[in-house]
This record gives structure tokens, sequence and C-alpha cells, in this order.
């Protein structure tokens, strides 16, 4: 398709009656929802963001010009949220040649997400095209200008779900990886519980990597291996950090998780590094990259030394010593002087690593008994 003009629009019209205060002003990590929504917009590259207003309309104002947002005003947004997408499309300018429409109270969706849509937009001429999370279509979706004429001639029957549905033989789903383009915030509770989520948004989450190991069409042995290498990884990282090391526990968790998302392909480690920086997860590539090489210096613990360690620690889905680990490699390539001498160095890598956590945190047995998925 080639490169085309994608406005955001943002729907922030509605009273908010079920929050019981008004939601596009509320904090969020440090600023408004509507400033954490456009954010996600603007770090996508989406140039131009519209907000439709209309409830509390004079008060959402001076936020919208301090960040620079265009204003469309929705009088009647009274009449649901259809009226809102049917003012945001009548004054969407002409060069618009599609819309990516989402609701002000979608703070934790990823950026990732908003770039794969666009990604697809490139590549396929979709009416619609949908972020699909395990099967459930999420927001934003990806309107072209096709469907304008027709929203704007709707009577709101069923609302725009029903409209977008006349046309599914021309839609597109794109896997997208961020169970956050599915929440959204109706209830003081949705609001406390993506507060406390947010913290850790940067990261994905156990659900999120399943479903990005079922993309890459991980085998389930190697699902069940990834399971087990996080749950040590995690155990062992909790225990780490009690003694005082500045580990990022979830951090770890996520990267041990997705360590053989590419097992079998050739280099596996770099490819896996790949795939991961590709779902929309970049900082966590290096520690995938790196679970095949032993640390230079063993006694300089981080996130990725450590998932390299559990890795060596489970065999399957079971833990294991290292020497129950390395046994057999060893005496698999005595024949063989090159790949003896790259086991022999991994070896000594994980026994390294293992003596400088031990003088840490004690012997690894309470560790390996705890590491159960």
């Amino acid at each position: 398709m080639g490169a085309e003009t994608i406005v955001a629009v943002i729907l922030a019209a509605g009273r908010s009656s079920r929050m019981g205060d008004f939601k596009p002003l509320l904090p969020f990590g440090g600023r408004s929802l509507i400033a954490q929504v456009a954010a996600a917009f603007r770090e996508a590259r989406v140039a131009q963001i519209h907000v439709v207003a209309g409830f509390r309309a004079e008060a959402l104002a001076p936020e919208l010009a301090r960040l620079g947002l265009i204003e469309i005003r929705n009088d009647a947004f009274d009449r649901g949220m259809f009226s809102s997408v049917q003012a945001a499309v009548a004054a969407l300018p002409a060069s618009a040649a599609a819309c990516l429409l989402a609701p002000v109270d979608a703070p934790l969706l990823r950026v990732s997400t908003i770039e794969r849509i666009v990604a697809a937009a490139a590549k396929s001429d979709a009416a619609v095209i949908y972020p699909n999370y395990r099967g459930v279509r999420g927001h934003p979706p990806l309107i072209r200008r096709a469907l304008f004429a027709e929203i704007l001639a709707g009577e709101g029957v069923g609302g725009l779900q029903a409209l977008l549905a006349r046309h599914q033989h021309a839609a597109l789903d794109v896997d997208v990886f961020d169970i956050g383009c599915l929440v959204d915030i109706d209830t003081p509770e949705d609001y406390r519980r993506c507060l406390v989520e947010f913290v850790r948004h940067h990261l994905p989450n156990d659900e999120e990597c399943e479903a990005m190991l079922a993309a890459a069409s991980a085998p389930e042995p190697v699902r069940r291996h990834c399971r087990a290498v996080a749950a040590l990884a995690t155990n062992l990282s909790r225990r780490l950090r009690d003694a005082g090391e500045p580990l990022d526990t979830d951090f770890v968790r996520a990267a041990a998780w997705l360590h053989d998302i590419a097992k079998g392909a050739p280099h596996h480690a770099e490819a896996g590094a790949m795939l991961v920086s590709g779902f929309g997860f970049p900082e966590l590539a290096p520690a995938v990259a790196r679970h095949m090489q032993a640390p230079e210096d063993a006694t300089r613990l981080d996130e990725g030394s450590i998932v390299y360690l559990a890795d060596k620690l489970v065999q399957g889905e079971r833990a294991v010593s290292l020497e129950a680990r390395f046994g057999p490699a060893l005496a698999r390539f005595a024949d063989d002087r090159e790949a003896l001498a790259g086991a022999r160095r991994r070896f000594a890598g994980a026994l390294a690593l293992r003596a400088a956590i031990e003088a840490r945190i004690g012997g690894l047995y309470p560790v390996l008994s705890g590491a159960a998925p």
C-alpha cells in the first residue's frame, strides 16, 4: 500500500458516570490519562492526534491545548459513543486515509500494538485492521476512508461494532502481545488495578509471554521448559534481591519465559532476540541473545546472568545440578575438540556463576526445590 496519512482519534466525550470522576484528567503515571493515551500514539509516530470532547469539554480544553492535541467538539455526546465517532470522522482532514480509534480510558495500550497495526496497513488494503490478542479483538482498530461515508450516514443502531461487522469480509486481524489493548477503565477498582499494572507495563506478563511463544510456534516441550526456567529464575532473583542485589525480578522472569522462543532455529538465541524485539519488547532481547553465553565476569550479577544460570539448572522441565546438566554434553563431545571446548567454557562459566551466587545466598538447594512452575 505504501505510505498514507493515518490519524489517531481518542474518544473522550463521555460522562464517566461509573467512574465517579472525570476520566480524561485522572492522574496516571505522572501525567493525565488523556496524556498517557496520546503519548502511546506519539511514540508510535502517529503525527496527528484528534480528541473528541463533550462532557466537561471546557475543563478538558486547556489540557488538550497544552498537549498539542486537536479538539473535536461533540455536543451530542449523550447520544452515545457512535455520535463521537461520527463527529470525529466528519472533522478529519481530507488527507486522512484512515483513522486509529481508541477510548480515552485505555492507558495500558502499548506502543508496539499501534506500530504493528500501522505496519500492517502499509501492506494491506483491508478496510478495517484489528489488533487481536489471543483471539480477542481490541483497540485501536484502524478504519479506512472507504467506510467514512457509511459511518456518517449511520443511525447508530448497534453502534460502531455493528457497522464494522458488516465489513468482516474486508477485515484483517493482526496478532499483538498486549493485554492492554483489551483493558479500559470503567470503575475506581479498574483505575486502581491499572495503576498497579502500569508499574511493570514495559514488560510482558506470563500470559503475554505465552502468547508470544504460541505465535512463534514453540513446541509444547519448549514451552514447559521456559515455564520451569522462569519459575527458577524468579525464585533465584528474589533470593538475591533479599540479599541486597539490585535485580529486576519482573525482567528476569519475562526474559526467562522467552529465552528459548526460537529453539530449533539456527543460532536460536540471536533469532529469539530478534523475535522478542519484533514483538515489541526490545529491552528483553539482549538477555535472550545471551542465554547461551557464559558471563565474562561471574562476580558481576545482572538479569542476563540469572537467566543463563537458570537455563542451565533446568533440563526439560526438571531442576538438575550443573554436573548432571553438562555431563552428557561433555561425554558426547569427547571426540570433537571445538564442541568440547565450547561445552567446557559454558560449564566453567556456570560453575563460577553458581559459586558467586552461593557466596551471597548460600546453597542453591532451597532455590531448586522451590522452582516448580
